[in-house]
């Protein structure tokens, strides 16, 4: 259930009408190309701070039994951040700038803890199957909030709204309401693991400070263990450029000169191509094992990027969406069941943290790539072009990647 709330964040929001609006009603006075380099520093910015403090905040919630507090405290912080966008006025590309980031920290912030409870609700042998249903459930609930927030944005007089620029402003609203009321099942549901009295009744300094020597125990470890580093160099370069295409696809549109609603049109495609075939990714991982479908989606990824820099119509970003939503999900999902799969399940926080982590680093070298190469060439097929290395480095670590499950499927 917390993929089905916060899917809705980043379809509507980071996928959809931020870019959209950041360009075209908080960025009036710039050009597509300045618009395009402030929006890679807002995710650059945020992904620095996120990966700086993720692998903290896992430490301290595997000791304090607090997963779901975290969770629904940051939840709170991204949601209001969020509501908060229906506010800025238009032209104040600086005060949507830092609320979107805050939203986009927190949201992600929230999954550290989310990610680390698969461990906890399922079997190993399970992990692959209930991950994927996760993102499934995350790209149909996400898909249907959006539907609605287009029709609010095309069609803003079936609700009552005076434009479409206030309809966007009103989906805003909904994404932070969707996202509160859909957490609640699993704060209610889930159990967290029991943990030691101990553990539980140390001071907050002292727990940092533990945390901090524990961090850096594990950093080590993970040099020790060449599945798992192997693992986490690749998902490091890989999921950057998964990350980048999500939240920057609809401003590389843009920069073409395609029309919204055609950009609009084929992001709601990817999420209901993506809510089956995350499904079968799971489904399909069972016989091929997930590593194998990794790199599947991962040479679809290397494709989409070269056809992009090739394209010239509205209809080529329509077969370039459904080409994502086929992948999308697969590399998602499976990445969080193969790393579970090779972590120890009462260091999940911990790991998970370092999971983020290197996800969120990851994400500062994307846009920034982006941002720079916009600078330098002024052409959108350039900028999207210099993504391509990431899926290829991402595809040549994955292989080297091994684990009991991997054999058994080989």
């Amino acid at each position: 259930m917390y993929d089905w709330a916060n899917s809705v964040f980043f379809t509507t929001v980071v996928a959809g009408f931020f870019p959209i609006f950041f360009k075209q009603y908080w960025n009036t006075e710039s050009t597509v190309t300045l618009s395009t380099e402030r929006l890679g520093w807002v995710l650059a910015v945020t992904g620095f701070f996120m990966a700086i403090l993720s692998p903290l905040l896992g430490v301290i919630s595997d000791h304090r039994r607090s997963k779901k507090k975290l969770l629904f405290i940051f939840m709170c912080f991204g949601a209001v951040s969020t509501f908060g966008l229906f506010f800025v006025p238009q032209g104040d590309w600086l005060s949507a700038s830092l609320l979107y980031g805050a939203a986009l920290f927190f949201c992600s912030a929230s999954c550290v803890f989310y990610d680390s409870l698969l461990v906890s609700v399922t079997t190993p042998d399970k992990y692959d199957a209930v991950s994927s249903n996760g993102f499934s459930a995350g790209y149909l609930g996400g898909g249907l909030l959006f539907v609605v927030n287009i029709l609010m944005y095309q069609h803003p007089s079936w609700f009552g709204l005076s434009s479409g620029a206030e309809g966007v402003r009103y989906s805003f609203i909904t994404v932070a309401v969707w996202w509160f009321i859909f957490s609640l099942p699993l704060m209610k549901n889930v159990e967290e693991p029991e943990i030691t009295s101990y553990e539980k009744s140390q001071p907050l300094g002292s727990l940092v400070k533990k945390s901090v020597i524990e961090l850096h125990k594990t950093f080590l470890e993970i040099f020790k263990q060449k599945n798992i580093f192997y693992f986490v160099l690749a998902y490091w370069f890989y999921i950057d450029g998964v990350g980048t295409v999500i939240s920057m696809a609809v401003d590389f549109g843009m920069s073409m000169g395609f029309e919204a609603s055609d950009l609009i049109t084929a992001l709601l495609l990817t999420q209901f191509v993506g809510f089956p075939m995350a499904y079968l990714a799971g489904r399909f991982s069972e016989k091929f094992g997930n590593r194998n479908i990794i790199l599947f989606c991962l040479g679809i990824y290397a494709i989409v990027i070269f056809a992009a820099s090739q394209m010239s119509l509205p209809w080529h970003f329509y077969a370039i969406a459904a080409c994502i939503g086929a992948a999308q999900g697969g590399v998602q999902a499976l990445s969080r069941s193969l790393f579970a799969q090779l972590i120890p399940p009462e260091k999940s926080g911990e790991y998970f943290g370092f999971f983020n982590l290197l996800g969120k680093f990851a994400a500062i070298i994307g846009p920034l790539l982006m941002a720079m190469t916009a600078r330098f060439t002024s052409s959108p097929q350039k900028t999207i072009l210099s993504l391509l290395i990431l899926f290829i480095f991402g595809a040549y670590f994955l292989t080297k990647v091994q684990n009991k499950k991997l054999a058994k499927n080989s």
